[in-house]
């Protein structure tokens, strides 16, 4: 193995050395050649006559997968994913054939000539039958595994800043939860439920070919903000082994492929959108009013302090959010040989919150040019975004916004009213306080290919995906606060990042079709290189002169000593990948599919890790016996894959060491002075200590999966489907452990837990249903359900913590985790039964002895859930159309950790404002601890309206306008316009809990930004 490891290496130097000559030679080889010398080069390996061209739909977008057949023979070859095809014919008399699933055959006479173009005409149902897979683009009738294609037409609308939110509801088996309410927040995007215990989950994003990375931006909200969501053109979901595999060592957790949009052949199309929204708080708690609260406070006891204002917080510190939307787009063909889309942005989306805001500036070109007869092919693509992102201290102004007096007055002489000496009124802090990150960020990509022979394609994939990013958190000084010296002196943190991303592509593509036997080939190497780059500068004390500290300078002082923090790391990936795909007879499929991952993150033992998969389909809707059946389409699907996960930290394998020295007898043991006389600090010198122990053992997490799945179409398609049942199973699971040993060079070690497995199996169905027309009539109603039953099997640990308590007396108690046959996210705490006479907690006596210990918490619900669904209901007359989509879940539990840590009666005896929670048992003691337990767990089931559109289309025709556009269209659009939920928190769905050792938390809500009901009227002109 060493030694395979050792020639894989230097072949990989090899390669990232050789490439770039290769291609330099090879291009400049063929552009030198005169035409008739290439075409007689061509006729080299069949003689005839070379046709070229290409195939694109009724709107002039390409098609790929279509079949080009000479009549009457077996000769024939397949368009590639621009539309473009070369075939060798025997003669100028021959006849091509175009057929494609669900379009018309057209039939075309060569007749001498050499470049031939068509248009077949078909459905939206055709257009929808092309999905995107690793590498490339399949018919949807030919594919093996579980994928789901999301078009532009489908995705949600209203504000949207990120592709996530396109998602939310969409696909089956994809569950999309949004952290919080903010602008651009940051999501999880589950795809067939959690497989690692780390926050390693998210999917493997590929946009254009290029494979992001996951690493943080250096800004606190979502990465994949720097894409226009109008500039793509469809979303593919990679679900199963069969389809993710030959992305290897980062698919465990799905892979979600973005594609941009391209010009379109036949036509310049020019299209511009505007769009204005208005949000505000979706729901408020209901806290007290002042009156209520003056009542409740001397009610149980407690020193009321009545300032004699009657303040609504939830009012005061909220704002309605006003957002604005332009977009401008060209695209189209200026030739057969080259096309183009270029758009520009721009979005401002203002929070429900004061100070937050989400800017993006946006660029995109892409192109395509062809030549040398089709042979050359190029794609050039580039996207460009400049993001501000502004943020006010949200966990303080939540807490504010429920715990603050409302008898205090907001404002006293039209300034924030000062509260007590150590507090800061958060409307004040508004104007202190400020969390401000600009991050650019250019993702370029160059792919050019070339024919070798008929059939045959080298492609070159080159990209870079650079971002840095600034983001400065102050305080201006306000010396009216004191003992906090960052609030009264002034403070500044300021963060400098940059994130680059290098991949080196190179894939061979071979398709052979002959009769009724169709293979694809494909073989292919990538190298990755990451490098992370921080710098943290961190200083206290600024002169109180109306500059932002951030524009001062600040001299490092004894009293206030200047910080400086900084880290690198680079990381580097190398993969070898094949796949094959045969179909016979368009009914029976077969894939097989091997990648080899070497990654810089693992161990020389297992630097390697090995990835195949296998599966079957069969197109029954084909066979003869079912000619008269009801169904349109029929076919059943089968596989088994594996995939990895390298998501863990850098350098974890390596040791690490750090330097150590006696200052006091009590600080430090790890030093002795050389001199046994020494009296003073320099006769101890500087000692080395185990920070990290190297691991080369460290071996991949591995994800084992098998999918079975039936895709149909009936009643003449009206009805479409697909039902699948999955298996998934993540084997070697990477953690970060305590040694058993209290004797032990470090305080933890990394390590794959043996034998330990996390599981996840349960079935999605979906269904698409179009209705007959009926005059100007028509409708559209579908949806989705996923079930999904989750276990951790194995575990040599009581509970692995993926959510802890936070706050005075609770830091750390476990919330929910990781427990031995029991779901993911269990919570696990005491039962709450009640206030006993002391006025004390009663929790349920597990194990019948008589005394509350640790040994009476249990599993009492996950915060995974079950159930995901979502359905829509879409309507047509004449130029209106009305859509409503609604999404849910059910199964699941979510902590209240908000309520633990502002409603008791003890907040509410101090003046602190709080619900009817915190007075729910009269005899409750005002000593009663807010300990973790079931009173603070809710049911997290809830069923949404996402949004609802109402349009209409003003065609141009009809007021004889064509000359100046093709198209108007005015719409209305409401987001999270309402939630059916038994949750008391502002939004059940969320996920702001702290991690804990690193592994990822669930279900747990700490002061969340709330959700924002949204409005929107939107414009779109197509010239």
């Amino acid at each position: 193995m060493k030694n395979l490891y050792q020639l894989l290496r230097a072949g990989r130097h090899l390669l990232a050395k050789g490439v770039k000559s290769f291609l330099i030679v090879g291009l400049l080889f063929f552009i030198s050649l005169p035409s008739q010398d290439l075409l007689a080069r061509g006729n080299m390996f069949q003689a005839g006559v070379v046709v070229t061209g290409s195939v694109t739909d009724e709107e002039g977008s390409a098609m790929p997968g279509v079949n080009i057949l000479e009549k009457g023979t077996i000769n024939g070859t397949v368009s590639d994913v621009n539309g473009s095809y070369r075939l060798t014919v025997s003669s100028a008399n021959a006849v091509l054939v175009f057929s494609f699933v669900g379009a018309e055959t057209k039939e075309v006479a060569v007749g001498g000539q050499s470049e031939i173009s068509v248009s077949l005409a078909g459905s939206s149902e055709t257009l929808a039958e092309l999905v995107v897979i690793g590498y490339g683009t399949q018919k949807k009738s030919d594919v093996t595994g579980a994928i789901s294609s999301l078009k532009r037409e489908n995705f949600n609308n209203g504000v949207v800043t990120n592709p996530g939110q396109l998602l939310q509801g969409k696909v089956s088996g994809v569950n999309v939860t949004a952290a919080s309410g903010e602008p651009g927040a940051s999501q999880n995007v589950i795809i067939r439920g959690i497989g690692s215990l780390r926050s390693g989950t998210q999917p493997l994003y590929v946009v254009d070919g290029f494979l992001l990375d996951n690493s943080s931006q250096g800004i606190a909200t979502n990465p994949l903000n720097f894409l226009n969501p109008n500039d793509i053109e469809s979303i593919d979901v990679l679900k199963d082994a069969s389809a993710t595999a030959v992305y290897g060592a980062r698919a465990s957790n799905g892979v979600v492929v973005i594609t941009t949009k391209k010009g379109k052949a036949g036509k310049t199309e020019m299209n511009f959108s505007a769009s204005t929204a208005w949000s505000s708080m979706s729901n408020q708690i209901d806290v007290f009013s002042a009156d209520e609260f003056r009542k409740q406070v001397v009610a149980e006891g407690g020193t009321l302090d009545d300032f004699g204002g009657n303040t609504n917080w939830q009012d005061e510190l909220t704002q309605t959010g006003l957002s604005k939307q332009i977009d401008l787009s060209i695209g189209g063909a200026g030739t057969e040989k080259f096309s183009y889309y270029t758009s520009v942005g721009f979005q401002d989306q203002e929070g429900i919150l004061k100070n937050s805001n989400l800017k993006r500036y946006s660029g995109k070109l892409n192109m395509n040019q062809k030549a040398l007869n089709g042979r050359l092919n190029v794609d050039y693509n580039l996207t460009a975004s400049h993001t501000q992102n502004l943020r006010p201290s949200i966990t303080s102004t939540i807490s504010d916004m429920l715990n603050l007096n409302p008898t205090v007055p907001a404002y006293t002489n039209g300034e924030p009213t000062s509260l007590i000496t150590n507090a800061l009124n958060p409307l004040k802090r508004y104007e202190l306080y400020s969390d401000q990150a600009i991050n650019n960020r250019i993702l370029a990509i160059i792919s050019p290919s070339i024919e070798i022979l008929d059939g045959l394609v080298y492609k070159l994939n080159l990209g870079v995906d650079y971002s840095a990013t600034t983001r400065d958190q102050q305080y201006k000084p306000f010396t009216s606060v004191i003992n906090e010296s960052n609030i009264s002196d002034g403070s500044l943190s300021t963060l400098i990042s940059g994130n680059t991303n290098q991949l080196v592509e190179n894939t061979l593509n071979y398709n052979w079709r002959k009769d009724v036997h169709n293979f694809t080939l494909l073989a292919g190497h990538s190298y990755q290189k990451f490098l992370l780059e921080d710098r943290e500068f961190s200083y206290r004390g600024f002169a109180n002169n109306n500059i932002e500290p951030r524009y001062q300078d600040q001299t490092s002082s004894t009293v206030y000593p200047t910080s400086v923090d900084a880290s690198a790391v680079k990381n580097e990936l190398q993969s070898y990948f094949g796949r094959l795909n045969y179909t016979y007879d368009d009914k029976y499929m077969f894939t097989a599919t091997l990648r080899a991952d070497g990654s810089s993150k693992f161990g020389e033992n297992n630097k390697y890790g090995y990835f195949p998969s296998l599966a079957l389909g069969w197109n029954i809707s084909n066979e003869d016996f079912m000619a008269n059946s009801v169904f349109n389409n029929l076919k059943l699907r089968t596989s088994w894959g594996q995939t990895g996960n390298q998501e863990i930290p850098s350098k974890i394998t390596k040791a690490s060491y750090s330097e150590n020295r006696l200052i006091t007898g009590s600080q430090s043991l790890n030093t002795y002075p050389l001199d046994p006389d020494a009296t003073a600090i320099g006769g101890y010198p500087y000692g080395i200590v185990f920070t990290r122990l190297a691991n080369p053992n460290l071996q991949w997490e591995v994800s084992t999966q098998i999918n079975a799945g039936i895709d149909f179409t009936i009643f003449d398609s009206q009805l479409s489907g697909s039902v699948d049942y999955f298996n998934k199973e993540s084997s070697n699971i990477l953690l970060e452990v305590t040694p058993a040993d209290p004797v032990q060079p470090t305080a933890t070690y990394w390590t794959n837990i043996r034998d330990m497995k996390i599981q996840n199996n349960g079935i999605e169905l979906a269904l698409d249903y179009n209705g007959r027309p009926r005059g100007d009539f028509s409708y559209n109603i579908g949806g989705n359900i996923t079930y999904i039953q989750n276990k951790v099997v194995d575990s040599p640990y009581t509970v692995l913590t993926t959510g802890s308590a936070q706050g005075s007396g609770q830091t750390g108690a476990t919330i929910n985790g990781y427990i031995n046959n029991e779901p993911i996210g269990a919570f696990y705490m005491f039962q709450f039964e009640g206030i006993g006479e002391d006025g004390l907690n009663i929790f349920k006596d597990i194990n019948n002895d008589n005394a509350t210990l640790d040994n009476d918490r249990s599993v009492v619900g996950s915060a995974i859930p079950k159930l995901i669904y979502a359905y829509h209901l879409n309507f047509k007359y004449k130029d209106f159309d009305l859509g409503f989509n609604f999404n849910g879940v059910a199964g699941n539990k979510i902590y209240n950790h908000t309520a633990m840590t502002l409603f008791t009666k003890a907040q509410l005896t101090k003046s602190n404002n709080t619900t009817d929670f915190a007075v729910q048992y009269p005899n409750e003691a005002i000593s009663n601890a807010n300990t973790v337990s079931t009173r603070y767990l809710e049911n997290g089931s809830f069923l949404r309206l996402n949004n609802a559109t109402l349009a209409y289309n003003l065609n141009s025709d009809k007021i004889g306008l064509s000359d100046a556009f093709q198209n108007i269209r005015l719409s209305v659009t409401g987001q999270n316009l309402f939630i059916i939920t038994d949750y008391s928190g502002y939004d059940p769905e969320i996920n702001t809990g702290s991690t804990s050792g690193g592994i990822q938390t669930f279900g747990i809500d700490y002061f969340t930004y709330p959700k924002a009901r949204t409005f929107l009227i939107g414009l779109n002109v197509t010239f």
